[in-house]
């Protein structure tokens, strides 16, 4: 009997252990911290099905003693471009939208710059930052926030010119997110907020998150923002316009990403059984459209060079140590965040921050990859704060060249008075150049915080000190000039690479109105 019982056993699967994070995982999260100068984080880590890790770490706000905990919100950005697109997905399973038909079928009166692209453009091109638009073109019409409405913004698009032909090559774009969100609203008579908070978050049961950008500022369990400010660390405002929430406006915290990662390795199915989309919806939402750049090599780091770079529904699909990964990463003043998922190990990750620093979260996220996928992780804390020391000096390095490259003898051709007037582009609208106290002042017209002190640089060219330094986007202001003196236009350029891409002052092309 006894012999017998012990074959029985011997006979039985082992039971199934349950993941553990990396040894030391939180002195690691500590470490990185404390290189990167991040007041507050949260992470979460599942594995086959687990939730391995929800906790938060540091405080939320610098110099203050609340704690970031589990269901801390933080603003999530660009990760909520997979929401969006997991939204219509819904919509297509229902019979309600095809990923292929014209955007027109379902917002008749929506264009683009080119009439070709206005009648081909599809609910899929919205997704996937091949329509031809720029990197970030349109981004000025809500970002800082502007006095344009969502609808608003969506009609003047078409007044976009595009920087490639269509479906040709890929750039970044979140205007056609916004888009995406006014046909949610066009086929279901509800707006992208409340079709998400009902018909994904409540189902995933992310009781937690929010769906706007302005609940950053409804106080509770909120994460504050912060950012470097001439090189010190502060507290910043938080970007509060809901206009493109379609695009970034999610808040959510460690336990309740944990829930949406975990309805995302699995294909679809919710706690309890239930789905909330298709295995074929995955396979959709995960497959690459549209190439990307691969990027470039870190001698220390050569397993990050991807071979395959694409960009699919809401996702980045690129290869990584031989397995499929699916990631993306969200920017918003004061807040960083990224999510990465390798569907064939079922592990997924998500680091959020309050702090604008991306080698916080990859040093983060690529250890925790490394560690499940059986590899030492190299030291990536060290690596990346070696790069982004790199990043600095070559930033500084430019602005020092530009410095002196300037000719500070020059002149500018006319009286300062002469450059003051009203000027307007296609798509953003006006722009006004007044003279006060002495010297010029820059307004844009919809957007309140892009007020700024024109200095002169050199020839008809102004340096644009906008006067809210948590801006950091000044930019270079250049009149050309008529045969007779007059000005014909004004163009406009980020002073530094290291200006965020949504101020797209280079893609404005003002001209005056009236008379000055």
């Amino acid at each position: 009997m006894i012999a017998l019982v012990a074959a029985l056993l011997a006979a039985a699967p082992a039971p199934a252990q349950q993941p553990t994070p990396p040894s030391g995982f939180d002195a690691h999260v500590a470490r990185v911290m404390k290189t990167f100068d991040v007041p507050g984080m949260s992470v979460a880590i599942v594995k086959d099905g687990k939730v391995v890790r929800a906790k938060g770490y540091g405080v939320r706000a610098l110099g203050g003693s609340a704690r970031v905990d589990a269901r801390t919100r933080f603003g999530i950005a660009s990760n909520t471009k997979i929401f969006t697109a997991t939204a219509l997905a819904l919509l297509v399973e229902e019979g309600r939208l095809e990923w292929d038909a014209p955007v027109i079928r379902y917002l008749p009166a929506f264009a683009m710059y080119d009439p070709y692209v206005t009648r081909e453009l599809t609910v899929r091109d919205l997704l996937v930052h091949r329509s031809g638009l720029g990197l970030g073109a349109g981004d000025l019409l809500w970002w800082p926030p502007s006095t344009y409405s969502r609808k608003e913004i969506a009609h003047r698009i078409r007044f976009i010119r595009p920087a490639t032909s269509f479906r040709s090559a890929y750039a970044y774009d979140n205007v056609l997110y916004l888009v995406a969100g006014e046909v949610i609203e066009a086929v279901t008579g509800k707006s992208w907020e409340d079709f998400v908070r009902a018909r994904i978050l409540a189902r995933v049961g992310m009781t937690g998150s929010d769906v706007r950008h302005s609940g950053a500022t409804a106080g509770g369990n909120v994460a504050h923002t912060h950012a470097e400010v001439n090189d010190t660390l502060r507290r910043v405002a938080p970007f509060t316009s809901d206009n493109t929430n379609p695009a970034g406006g999610i808040m959510s915290g460690a336990e309740d990403m944990a829930k949406w990662i975990l309805v995302q390795l699995d294909s679809g199915r919710v706690a309890g059984g239930t789905r909330l989309f298709s295995t074929e919806t995955a396979r959709e939402l995960w497959r690459e459209v549209t190439p990307t750049p691969i990027g470039s090599l870190i001698p220390e780091l050569p397993h990050l060079l991807a071979e395959l770079s694409g960009y699919a529904l809401g996702l980045n699909a690129s290869d990584y140590r031989g397995h499929k990964l699916l990631q993306h990463t969200g920017g918003l003043p004061g807040y960083l965040s990224k999510v990465a998922m390798i569907p064939s190990r079922r592990l997924g990750v998500v680091v959020l921050t309050n702090q604008e620093s991306g080698a916080a979260f990859n040093s983060i996220a690529y250890h925790v990859l490394d560690h499940y996928l059986g590899v030492e992780p190299p030291d990536y804390v060290s690596v990346f704060a070696k790069l982004a020391e790199q990043n600095r000096a070559d930033w500084r390095k430019l602005e020092r060249e530009a410095a002196g490259s300037r000719d500070s003898t020059s002149r500018p051709s006319l009286p300062l008075a002469a450059y003051a007037g009203t000027y307007r582009d296609d798509w953003y609208g006006e722009v006004t150049i007044a003279r006060e106290g002495g010297r010029l002042v820059i307004r844009f017209a919809r957007t309140p915080l892009l007020v700024g002190d024109l200095h002169h640089w050199q020839h008809d060219t102004f340096l644009a000190r906008w006067r809210d330094r948590e801006l950091r986007a000044d930019a270079y202001v250049t009149f050309a000039l008529e045969a007779d003196g007059g000005i014909a236009q004004v163009r406009m350029v980020p002073i530094s690479p290291a200006v965020d891409f949504s101020f797209d002052f280079q893609d404005l092309f003002l001209r005056p109105v009236g008379d000055k």
